[in-house]
């Protein structure tokens, strides 16, 4: 895991573009706090930085940046290949394989695509990367990203120069830098909590897509870019010719392919864990890594005294059923808001998933005894964990039955009553049946509800799901709101539409992100063997009767984790991993929050409307209702500003 950035520039002599890249790796060390290292070529204006975390090979043969064996291609490379050992094989039965200075991952990928070209070497690599690779000859800058988009990659021209990096931050050091904030960017955040790519926060910079092949030939200035791997194809393949055996068959090959991917992901020559939540995904991963070490696995989770907010005990059961070496360390309220005054820094492009705070925390203890670490991100959009696929396959049908003028005179009955009285009548069980609406936190999941019934069609009513702000055009000024996310598949149903959406979009973009600058921030490498792009156009061959049944989500992978651990440590109700933001900042974020949603401030920034913000404001003050994630956006958005001008109140939040 790594990080870097370059660019492409008028000519220039080696130190003053060497000095360039050095300026812009300094502000993403972090990422490769290990070594660093630059590249240029000054007749063609163009340079290379990159700061190394080793993972494999950490002798000097996997310093970066680095030239093929030829001297043909150089390349700055973040992440793993981890069918190298494989690839490398291939390529020596081939009589493709150069004299071997090292055993990294990045050597081999050089010697792939000097063999076999970038295309054929990327569809024949498996791993998590982002790369830009220099061809002296053709003179051409080629910026590459991994299949499900789980490394960054930024490019975009600011002035005379073509910037590209691992963070945007790294862009903002170069001097040609003059961002300009995206208006119709911030209203994508106010919506999904994230800015979805290939968007960023700045006008002219652009995030690659995931699966995709950039390419620049200067002097021209637009670059051509294709895709050698994309989920829309493999999902119609999957809908095409979907998997054929029997359930029981699915469960039995999931294992395969899964047991394969993390075996590939546990190779390291550093120390090796995995994040474990209890849950159903993060216990499969770290079973199944049980399941090929000798020795313990290391795990780590973080608990919360808050009810509702902590899993700690259920990881610590899973963990020493499975005989795990558990790390858990309990966090009080002033551990986690501490973290609030770093977000700006860490997400250099405004993020207000709130539980980037949480996945900050467990990746600060995993780092204290590991170097890397898997999750099991990706269960919930490949095998139909979330709830609002049940509400979609199973609730809505009936719901659209009822005339939309009685769903919407429903729905705002159901939004007179605030949440706090919601969260009372939940816990009377002769008002409601216990656990219906997941205890005290009934207020919230009614008052979605209630603005989903009213929606018109299935498609509609998850665009609401999604959506913290549902028309954030109308909050900031003088915007319009971007189009965002890809179609699914002709002949999907809702629920497959559903999570083709998720899995392109609220995957990469949010999951993933979050991932990402949390481990990076502690230089932490963060590996998702579901993601293993086999084992993805497997799960997207699946047909929902296997992903659903008996009345269950994700049945393949509940299959998988019961011939490792009873059903009893993890069959209960989904737990999100979350914070009681709605609490804090009613509590000990109060005075931070008002500082940042002060009207006079909204109308100086020239941002936002005041109006609508100071109102969401008073109403969650007042217990109408938990705006807690609509305002987080605004204070993330905020809080973000105030860093990149200088500011300091993003340093105020204190409990």
């Amino acid at each position: 895991m790594c990080g870097f950035a370059g660019f492409i520039g008028p000519p220039g002599q080696h130190a003053a573009l060497e000095r360039s890249a050095s300026n812009m790796i300094r502000a993403i060390a972090h990422r490769g706090p290990d070594s660093s290292g630059l590249w240029s070529d000054e007749s063609a204006g163009v340079a290379l930085g990159h700061c190394r975390l080793a993972i494999v090979d950490l002798s000097p043969a996997g310093h970066q940046p680095m030239l093929s064996a030829s001297g043909r291609y150089v390349i700055a490379f973040n992440g793993e290949i981890y069918n190298h050992v494989e690839l490398r094989a291939d390529l020596e039965r081939a009589n493709h394989a150069p004299n071997w200075r090292g055993t990294s991952d990045t050597e081999v990928l050089l010697a792939a695509i000097e063999a076999l070209g970038v295309t054929e070497a990327l569809k024949r690599s498996t791993g998590m990367f982002a790369f830009a690779l220099w061809d002296r000859q053709t003179r051409s800058i080629t910026l590459a990203r991994d299949r499900l988009g789980e490394k960054p990659l930024y490019y975009g021209w600011s002035g005379r120069s073509f910037l590209f990096g691992s963070d945007v931050a790294a862009l903002r050091r170069h001097a040609d830098w003059h961002g300009e904030i995206d208006r119709g960017a911030i209203c994508l955040l106010l919506r999904h909590n994230c800015i979805p790519a290939p968007h960023s926060i700045y006008r002219g910079i652009s995030k690659l897509m995931p699966g995709s092949i950039l390419v620049l030939s200067p002097p021209a200035r637009e670059p051509v870019i294709i895709r050698y791997w994309n989920a829309h194809d493999a999902a119609s393949r999957g809908l095409q010719t979907p998997f054929g055996g029997s359930a029981d068959d699915a469960s039995t090959e999931l294992e395969r392919l899964l047991s394969q991917a993390i075996g590939r992901q546990m190779l390291a020559d550093v120390p090796l864990g995995a994040f474990l939540s209890g849950g159903i995904d993060s216990s499969t991963v770290v079973a199944l890594m049980q399941a090929q070490s000798a020795r313990p696995v290391k795990t780590f989770t973080i608990g919360f005294e808050t009810k509702g907010y902590n899993e700690a005990e259920h990881a610590k059961a899973v963990a020493h059923h499975l005989g795990a070496d558990h790390t858990e360390l309990y966090v009080s309220e002033r551990d986690a808001l501490g973290v609030v005054p770093n977000l700006p820094s860490m997400y250099a492009e405004p993020f207000s998933d709130s539980s980037q705070i949480p996945t900050f925390l467990v990746s600060q203890i995993a780092r204290r005894s590991v170097t890397v670490s898997l999750s099991g991100d990706g269960g919930d959009e490949l095998f139909s964990g979330y709830n609002r696929y049940d509400l979609a396959g199973r609730v809505w049908p009936r719901l659209a039955r009822v005339p939309r003028p009685m769903r919407q005179l429903a729905g705002r009955a159901l939004k007179a009553v605030n949440t706090a009285t919601w969260d009372r009548l939940a816990r009377v069980p002769a008002t409601l049946a216990p656990g219906t609406f997941g205890g005290g936190r009934a207020g919230d999941r009614i008052h979605k509800a209630a603005g989903i019934i009213a929606e018109a069609d299935s498609d509609a009513a998850y665009r609401m799901l999604i959506s913290h702000w549902s028309d954030p055009a109308r909050i900031v000024l003088d915007a319009e709101e971007p189009t965002s996310g890809d179609s699914a598949p002709a002949g999907s149903c809702t629920v497959r539409r559903m999570m083709y959406a998720d899995l392109t979009g609220y995957l990469p973009d949010d999951i993933l992100t979050k991932v990402d600058r949390a481990s990076m921030a502690v230089s932490l490498e963060a590996r998702v063997p579901m993601l293993d792009h086999a084992l993805v156009e497997f799960a997207l061959s699946l047909p929902m009767g296997v992903l659903r049944r008996d009345g269950q989500s994700k049945w393949p992978l509940r299959q998988v984790l019961a011939r490792h651990l009873p059903r009893a440590l993890f069959e209960r109700p989904k737990m999100g991993f979350g914070v009681p933001l709605d609490s804090w900042l009613r509590g000990p974020l109060k005075d931070w929050a008002e500082s940042l949603l002060d009207p006079s401030r909204l109308a100086q920034d020239g941002f936002l409307d005041p109006a609508p913000v100071r109102q969401a404001w008073s109403d969650h003050l007042g217990g109408k209702g938990n705006f807690s994630y609509k305002l987080w956006d605004v204070l993330m958005f905020q809080s973000w500003l105030d860093a990149q001008n200088g500011g300091s109140a993003g340093t105020t939040a204190r409990p």
